[in-house]
């Protein structure tokens, strides 16, 4: 009967007026209770010392050296203070026999992972003198560990492991409130990934969330103890370093980031090579978190507008020019819905008739306080902004338009940036555009650059592929300048090559590699059945080389800037194709403005002349009188005293003539 003896306490009636039936039910019901329910009982006596403690809790306290029954209570469990401040500790309740309930408790050791609910009040025998306490209590070990689950993950990148942004705000804000009264030597580290959008889209997003989690021990081994690594979201991290950061050792640290995250990684048989842009803001005496974090994504801005694989720390004219980006990007909405944008065309040319074969629409913002705004300018704003989308479908419908109104045997082409490329939309409102204009299709010509096929090569064919199915021509834009691949030109359908003008620029010189380039080019088009353009094209002389070289079409400045179409629909619908070069006869180095007498020799006749606009390989006379005959003439100038230099004319007009010459000159002595 030992079992019911140091069960007592529990018994609702008193023992002398329970039956063996009433015992025997009640012992039995604790006894399932405590085996399969997680419940568990206790008893001690008037000293407090326990009497009887369940066996399911009991063992497991025993495994750590803890005597149970006959031992106080209190020298048993310990409380959870943490959680329970103002609660009393259990040898209180004991004295002053107060019942207490749901305390959390475990063992006086701390050894057991082990928690449990405890509960209990005081009992009293049949003479109505107190026996002592008898109290019961349940598991809470699972429910600790949910709970703690739940706290590691409101604090805790679920994928990565690494503290989310919760956390690293939290650290941040405790930062930054122990430094207020030093100067603080903390510095926030903000990057993310250059390149991982293609591995979500090639690759799929498990490959992608394995290399975040691969980028992760990379950063928190390249970071060690120096600073708090943290995930925000997709692609962002986070690494906040508390103390002793100054420029030399982050400078280190972001080069150490960059170089290991940018090691290749493999992944399911697949070697993946991203890189990253780093941006990092140290703290002074005004800084807060929130300006910390403002000033570090400033800074990556600024890294990633840098070429990106790099790192920028934080300056005040990133800021004046973050400013300045939102300002324009509120004004460019505005912009766009209220008629500020337009469109100009610049004449694309037949080199070898000099005949007009149609436009290429440019886009310019005319700004009711700033002026003109050049494209260069607002085209990145509108990019970052997500603005492009609706700008870029505008100037198709406004191209496509204009198309409608000029005679048939003239094109137009449109520019197609990336971002509207990918845009699965595009097909329909171009298909709807073309459509509600009745043109020919192949009457536009869309300028695509190579950077497409960077994101999704395959996507890119498919999308090339739809859009020749709706007749319209395609032209590789800026070819040469960027990731230049015979691979796209094998496979993807293009009408037209566009030669970037970098290429057209200097040219001329034959000191310049720039026209076998061209020449290659050319060969390489014509090859695959391909038109090309020259772009850029400023001076007349550059037109001659041009045609050489065997390009198709030239356009550029020396054919007309971009042009109202309204001013030349008369002279376009009565067929006037014919286009006269503008501008400057030849190409120049860059100039210096002078005035300094001289003297030029020819036929060993020695005459007084004055140059102005002086280069290294030309300048321009005056005090002359030559006639249309002398071009071409060599001649020997002094341009500096008692040093001539030999020349040829290049062209003659009122008493004045331009030279070139042979041989390019230093100008360092300029001044003497």
């Amino acid at each position: 009967m030992k079992a019911l003896r140091t069960r007592s306490g529990f018994w609702s009636k008193k023992l002398s007026e329970a039956t063996e039936c009433e015992v025997d039910r009640a012992h039995r019901l604790m006894t399932y209770a405590e085996e399969f329910e997680d419940r568990w009982y206790w008893e001690t006596d008037t000293e407090g010392r326990l009497t009887y403690l369940s066996a399911n809790v009991s063992e497991q306290i025993e495994m750590f050296g803890i005597k149970t029954v006959g031992e106080p209570i209190a020298n048993v469990f310990s409380l959870d203070q943490s959680e329970f401040e103002l609660t009393r500790s259990l040898k209180f309740h004991i004295v002053s026999r107060t019942a207490f309930s749901n305390y959390p408790v475990r063992g006086i050791k701390s050894l057991s992972e082990s928690w449990w609910s405890m509960s209990g009040r005081p009992w009293f025998d049949s003479e109505g003198r107190f026996a002592g306490f008898v109290g019961s209590g349940t598991d809470l070990t699972k429910t600790r560990k949910q709970e703690a689950t739940i706290r590691r993950l409101a604090v805790t990148d679920s994928l990565t492991g690494l503290a989310n942004r919760q956390r690293m705000q939290d650290h941040l804000d405790t930062l930054i409130k122990l430094s207020r009264n030093k100067e603080p030597d903390c510095a926030l580290i903000m990057l993310d990934l250059d390149g991982f959008k293609n591995v979500n889209d090639t690759l799929g997003h498990p490959v992608g969330d394995a290399l975040l989690i691969q980028v992760a021990k990379r950063l928190a081994e390249v970071t060690g103890e120096t600073g708090v690594v943290g995930r925000l979201g997709g692609d962002e991290f986070q690494i906040l370093i508390p103390s002793d950061a100054d420029v030399e050792t982050l400078s280190t640290l972001a080069a150490g980031i960059i170089a290991g995250v940018s090691s290749p990684y493999t992944i399911d048989g697949s070697t993946i090579t991203v890189s990253c842009s780093v941006g990092i803001a140290l703290a002074d005496k005004q800084s807060d978190a929130e300006t910390l974090v403002r000033n570090a994504d400033i800074a990556l801005y600024a890294a990633k507008d840098g070429g990106r694989a790099t790192y920028r720390f934080f300056e005040d004219e990133m800021l004046a020019k973050a400013k300045w980006r939102k300002e324009l990007e509120d004004e460019l909405r505005t912009a766009l819905a209220t008629d500020q944008l337009f469109l100009v065309y610049q004449p694309v040319v037949t080199t070898d008739t000099e005949k007009l074969a149609g436009f290429e629409a440019l886009l310019r913002w005319s700004h009711p306080t700033r002026g003109f705004i050049g494209p260069a300018e607002f085209i990145p704003v509108a990019e970052d902004s997500g603005l492009i989308q609706q700008i870029g479908d505008w100037v198709l419908r406004t191209a496509i338009n204009t198309l409608a109104t000029l005679p048939t045997d003239l094109r137009i082409a449109v520019n197609v940036s990336p971002i509207q490329f990918s845009n699965p939309a595009l097909l329909s409102i171009l298909a709807n555009a073309l459509a509600e204009s009745q043109i020919d299709p192949s009457r536009l010509e869309l300028e695509i650059t190579e950077s497409v096929f960077l994101e999704d090569e395959s996507k890119a064919q498919k999308t090339f592929r739809a859009l020749k199915g709706l007749g319209v021509r395609l032209a590789l834009d800026d070819f040469g300048t960027g990731y230049s691949s015979l691979s796209y030109l094998q496979h993807t359908p293009f009408d037209k090559i566009k030669i970037d003008q970098s290429f057209v620029r200097g040219a001329v010189d034959p000191r310049s590699r720039n026209s076998a380039i061209i020449e290659s080019i050319v060969a390489l088009s014509k090859a695959l059945g391909m038109e090309t353009t020259a772009e850029g094209v400023e001076h007349q002389d550059e037109i001659d080389l041009i045609r050489t070289l065997g390009c198709s079409h030239i356009q550029g400045y020396v054919y007309g800037s971009g042009l109202d179409l309204a001013d030349l629909m008369p002279e376009l619908q009565a067929g006037l194709r014919k286009m006269e070069p503008i501008g400057h006869k030849c190409s120049r180095s860059p100039r210096t403005n002078c005035l300094r007498t001289g003297s030029m020799t020819v036929n060993e006749d020695s005459k007084p002349i004055r140059i102005r606009n002086l280069s290294s390989t030309g300048a321009l006379i005056d005090q002359v009188d030559f006639t249309e005959q002398m071009i071409g003439v060599r001649i020997m100038v002094e341009v500096f005293p008692n040093e001539m230099h030999k020349a040829e004319i290049r062209w003659i007009g009122d008493q004045e003539a331009g030279i070139q010459f042979i041989d390019p000159i230093s100008l360092d002595d300029l001044d003497r």
